[in-house]
């Protein structure tokens, strides 16, 4: 393990009593995930379980027409790859990371024979499949109740969460507009009108959070739904 990066990082790995933690160590392999990087294609082979320490992994349901909208993010606080413990080997969905940075590794084999084992670890992904779901659903409701400027503040609240250390995002306005679903045009607004705020600091590909409280007065119930979900989730694997 480098001394920059921990499995420890990944609150669900952090969770593991020492003796669970030491049968999946050997097994974790430390990647790399670049911005755009496709994890997972809807209906492909799924080999691999992600838990992210550094980077962050947008969920996308993609259409035929090949318009996409982002189901939910995945961080340091989960595991992307739940149907590999669900009873399925493929998805639906694409996986694709938001934000660069590290993740550790599992092969689907190891995830799944220790998932069966009924001890710790299956407590601790069955509670944090809990907690996507609710992200999930949550997500679907403000995609059709809420405006897009109170759809990117929660989007920009969430992601801030999953980087407490980082001051702006390395962000382009058409990645933002895929992940809500969302005209770039409409980004573009909802932007410009938190940027007069002074709630957010934009720059070509890059969005800093001046204003956090500001953002939250702006954003929409959905947050902070999601984000007591997520607390909730990580007291219990505290």
């Amino acid at each position: 393990m480098s001394a920059l990066h921990n499995p420890n990082q990944n609150h669900l790995l952090a969770a593991l009593p020492t003796a669970d933690f030491e049968l999946l160590s050997t097994h974790l392999e430390l990647v790399p995930l670049a911005l755009g990087q496709m994890l997972y294609d809807p209906g492909t082979q799924m080999r691999h379980a992600y838990f992210p320490t550094t980077a962050i992994v947008s969920l996308h349901y993609v259409t035929e027409t090949g318009a996409s909208a982002e189901t939910a993010g995945v961080g340091n606080e989960g595991v992307v790859g739940v149907s590999l413990f669900m009873g399925g080997d493929t998805t639906s969905s694409s996986a694709v990371v938001q934000t660069a940075g590290h993740a550790y590794r599992l092969d689907r084999h190891v995830l799944k024979t220790e998932f069966d084992r009924a001890g710790r670890l299956q407590h601790l992904l069955l509670r944090y499949t809990q907690a996507l779901m609710t992200q999930m659903a949550q997500t679907a409701a403000c995609n059709r109740h809420h405006s897009v400027e109170q759809q990117l503040c929660r989007w920009l609240l969430l992601t801030m969460d999953r980087m407490p250390d980082a001051r702006e995002l390395v962000m382009t306005q058409e990645l933002v507009a895929s992940m809500l679903g969302v005209r770039r045009e409409s980004v573009t607004d909802a932007a410009g009108h938190l940027q007069s705020a002074g709630y957010i600091r934009y720059r070509r590909g890059h969005i800093g959070v001046v204003d956090r409280a500001g953002l939250e007065k702006s954003a929409c119930e959905c947050y902070g739904v999601v984000k007591k979900e997520i607390d909730r989730l990580l007291c219990d694997v505290r």
